[in-house]
């Protein structure tokens, strides 16, 4: 799949945490009805869920809080405090978790197939987070914004 516009990498940050922003962009643009329909099936589940869970807040109340409009960093912080704030190492430990997703766990079969399914058999993808970035026309092997501070 092509770059969606106003949909931000995997890696971006939001405070401490990669992954929520793109949340965030994939809320808005759903409501705009701008989200792609190959992105449909996983709204609110998948990466999006498990971050939910790592807030402890339910999807569709952070939609509601997207849509009340806001910062990014203000509807962190809300989430924050709807479902408790979360320690530095808490954070490395989520972040960590969610860019190796793929690598030598559970998810590495389902990764392998959708390597092939999406035709980037070759390219040089370890995780969850790869595949999608390559997916969406960009290259992490290139780039490493797990290296940056906030990519």
């Amino acid at each position: 799949m092509p770059h969606v516009p106003g949909l931000r990498s995997c890696y971006a940050k939001v405070g401490r945490l990669v992954y929520f922003g793109r949340m965030l962009d994939k809320i808005r643009l759903h409501a705009a009805g701008a989200l792609p329909a190959d992105y449909q099936p996983n709204f609110g589940r998948g990466f999006d869920g498990l971050c939910c869970r790592f807030l402890r807040v339910k999807h569709d109340a952070v939609s509601a809080r997207v849509a009340a409009g806001g910062t990014d960093d203000e509807i962190l912080a809300w989430g924050f405090e709807q479902g408790g704030a979360r320690t530095s190492e808490e954070c490395e430990i989520w972040n960590n978790f969610m860019m190796k997703r793929g690598w030598r766990d559970g998810s590495s079969a389902p990764l392998a197939e959708r390597i092939v399914a999406f035709g980037l058999a070759g390219k040089t993808i370890e995780t969850l987070f790869d595949l999608i970035e390559n997916d969406e026309g960009r290259d992490p092997a290139v780039t490493k914004p797990w290296l940056a501070e906030n990519p």
